[in-house]
C-alpha cells in the first residue's frame, strides 16, 4: 500500500510516550512527549497516547501507528503479555481502546519489532532477513525471514532474552523462569552479577562500565561475560536463520568496546563458515527508529477502526 497522507507514530514506553506526525516521504512534521502514567494504569496510558496523539495530529491524517512495550499481538491488538512497568497492561485492548479515543484507525506492534522494521527497510532487495536485537533493562528482539517480520503465536516471535542462555544457568528471569539470556546479559543483569561477585550493594550498570574503564576484573568480568551470552546467542541464531544483518541495539550494547568487541569475538566463534564474514553492528537509524516504525506499521498490520471491533486492510 502507497502511503500518500501523513500518519501518526506513538512509542509508548515504561517512562516516557514520544509523537510523531509523519509525513509520506518519511519526514517527521511534529513531534510530542510526555511521561507515560505507568503506575495509574492501562487507562490511564490509553489516554495519554490519545491525547500525545492529538498533540502532533493534522486534518489529514487517518490512522495511527503503536510500538508499543509488551508482547503485542497485531491482529488482535492486544497486549497479550507484559511486566509491570505497566499497572495492569497485559490483557489491555491496545488497538480498540486508543481507536475509541482518537476516532482513527490503529495498528500496533511492540516497540522493539517496530524499530527493527526500520532496519528491514534499509537492506537491500524484498526479501531480506534480519535478526535484532535491544538490549537494555531487558532483552527485546525481532527476527525478519523473506522481507517479512516474524509475529509468531499471539505476538511472540523475536523475545531473544528469554533464549536458554548457559552463563545464566540457574538465575531467575524477569518472565519467572530460570537461566535466561536476560537474566545474564540485560544492564540489570550485569550489575546484579558484578555485586554478587563482589558482595557491594547492586548499583547501576553505568557504574560497573566507570569500574571497569577503570580495570576492576570483577566489572570487566561481568561486562565480558553479558556480551559473549549475547555474541553466542545471535551467533547460534544466525546459523539457524542465515540473516543479510545482525543488530544490536539498546543502551547495553553503547557502554564502550569491551562490551562490543566481547560480544562481536563470542558471535564469531559460532558462525558455520559460509556466515564468516557476517558482524554484529549498529542500527542504521537513531532514536527516532521507534515512531518512525510504529507510523510504518500502518502499511503492514491490521488496521483496527474505531466502528468496528475488528480489523481491516
Amino acid at each position: 500500500m502507497t502511503r500518500t497522507l501523513p500518519v501518526i507514530g506513538l512509542d509508548l514506553g515504561g517512562t516516557k510516550i514520544d509523537a510523531a506526525l509523519v509525513g509520506a516521504d518519511g519526514t517527521i512534521l511534529a513531534r510530542h512527549s510526555l511521561p507515560t502514567p505507568a503506575a495509574e494504569g492501562a487507562e490511564a496510558v490509553l489516554d495519554a497516547l490519545a491525547e500525545a496523539a492529538a498533540a502532533v495530529r493534522d486534518a489529514r491524517a487517518e490512522t495511527i501507528g503503536v510500538a508499543a512495550a509488551g508482547v503485542i499481538d497485531p491482529v488482535s491488538g492486544t497486549v497479550t503479555s507484559a511486566t509491570d512497568t505497566i499497572r495492569g497492561w497485559a490483557g489491555t485492548a491496545l488497538a480498540a481502546g486508543l481507536a475509541a479515543r482518537t476516532g482513527l484507525a490503529v495498528a500496533c506492534d511492540n516497540d522493539v519489532r517496530a524499530a527493527a522494521g526500520t532496519e528491514l527497510a534499509s537492506l537491500d532487495g524484498p526479501d531480506g532477513s534480519l535478526i535484532y536485537a535491544a538490549v537494555g533493562t531487558g532483552v527485546g528482539g525481532a527476527v525478519a525471514a523473506g522481507g517479512r517480520m516474524l509475529h509468531g503465536a499471539r505476538g511472540i516471535a523475536g523475545h531473544l532474552g528469554h533464549l536458554p542462555s548457559p552463563e545464566a544457568a540457574g538465575l531467575p528471569c524477569t518472565c519467572g523462569a530460570t537461566g535466561h539470556l536476560e537474566a545474564i546479559a540485560a544492564g540489570p543483569g550485569i550489575a546484579t552479577h558484578y555485586a554478587a561477585v563482589t558482595g557491594t550493594a547492586p548499583g547501576p550498570l553505568q557504574r560497573v562500565a566507570a569500574y571497569a574503564r577503570c580495570g576492576d576484573p570483577h566489572a570487566v568480568a561481568a561486562i565480558t561475560l553479558g556480551a559473549r551470552a549475547v555474541g553466542r546467542a545471535l551467533g547460534g541464531l544466525a546459523n539457524a536463520l542465515g540473516p543479510d544483518r545482525v543488530v544490536v541495539a539498546g543502551g547495553v550494547s553503547r557502554i564502550g568496546p569491551l562490551y562490543q568487541d566481547a560480544l562481536s569475538e563470542a558471535f564469531a566463534a559460532e558462525l558455520m563458515a559460509p556466515l564468516a564474514q557476517l558482524t554484529p553492528s549498529a542500527p542504521r537509524v537513531g532514536h527516532d527508529a521507534a515512531v518512525l516504525g510504529g507510523a510504518a506499521l500502518t502499511r503492514t498490520l491490521p488496521l483496527h477502526s474505531p466502528r468496528t471491533t475488528g480489523a481491516s486492510r
